[in-house]
């Protein structure tokens, strides 16, 4: 063999060498692209706050109270009842008739908050109703006007001196009357027709009166309280001639004593 002909064999053979020697290596994996980068987040906008107060927190009705308020991060403010929207930051006199609770609402972008107040009236307990008015007082009526109105006389048969059982009503009325007014004292006068002697007349007055008298006593009247005088055929009340006018003037008669 030529000398080329060795030369040619032994560069053939080191090029089987190297492709052989780089068969035999690891392949090395190739690293995946980056994903590019995300943009920025932006920061939630801030959450809206509100403080509500009213001073004082309890009134008398008719006075007033005053609410203070202060939003932070808010678009809009309400506050109900009654005063509808308003500035961020205020205060407002306020002259609810009744308890209320003020309620404030702060809204923007962060989303809303709320905050309460609440104004106590007092309110004054309701007066009662006047008293009915009274009726009128009766008018007064004096003792000299009710004597004779309730005290009647009492009548006799001739020349006698008892009480007739016709009388006896008469004389029990005029014991009532007497006893409801304690404090009387009167005087039973006893009267006759104009028959028979003056002198007789005065004794047969003087029994008569003296009989009504006992009743009286009898029914409870204190005898302290009783004067009796006789004026026989003095005092008529009626000077006909005739049976009426002898029977009208046959009576004790009851007169007061102030």
């Amino acid at each position: 063999m030529t000398v080329s002909g060795r030369t040619k064999i032994a560069v053939l053979l080191v090029l089987v060498s190297v492709l052989l020697a780089a068969s035999c290596k690891k392949k090395v994996a190739v690293a995946p692209t980056p994903p590019p980068p995300l943009p920025p987040v932006a920061p939630p906008p801030p959450a809206p706050t509100i403080t509500l107060r009213a001073q004082p927190a309890t009134i008398d009705r008719g006075q007033a109270a005053t609410l203070q308020w202060e939003a932070r991060n808010a678009a809009n403010v309400q506050i109900e009842p009654g005063l509808g929207a308003v500035a961020a930051t205020g205060n407002r006199a306020v002259n609810p008739p009744a308890s209320v609770t003020y309620t404030a609402k702060a809204t923007g972008p962060g989303g809303e908050a709320t905050d309460t107040a609440r104004v106590t009236v007092n309110i004054p307990p309701v007066p009662p109703p006047p008293p009915p008015p009274r009726p009128p007082a009766p008018p007064v009526v004096r003792m000299d006007e009710l004597f004779p109105r309730n005290v009647q006389d009492v009548f006799f048969d001739y020349d006698k001196a008892d009480i007739r059982p016709s009388e006896m009503a008469t004389l029990q009325k005029n014991a009532a009357f007497l006893r409801q007014n304690g404090n009387v004292r009167f005087t039973i006068e006893g009267h006759c027709d104009e028959r028979g002697s003056a002198e007789y007349n005065l004794g047969l007055g003087d029994r008569r009166a003296n009989a009504a008298k006992e009743f009286l006593v009898q029914q409870g009247i204190q005898a302290s309280r009783i004067n009796v005088i006789s004026y026989g055929e003095e005092k008529p009340v009626c000077r006909e001639q005739n049976e009426d006018c002898y029977m009208r003037n046959r009576r004790a008669h009851f007169t007061y004593n102030p």
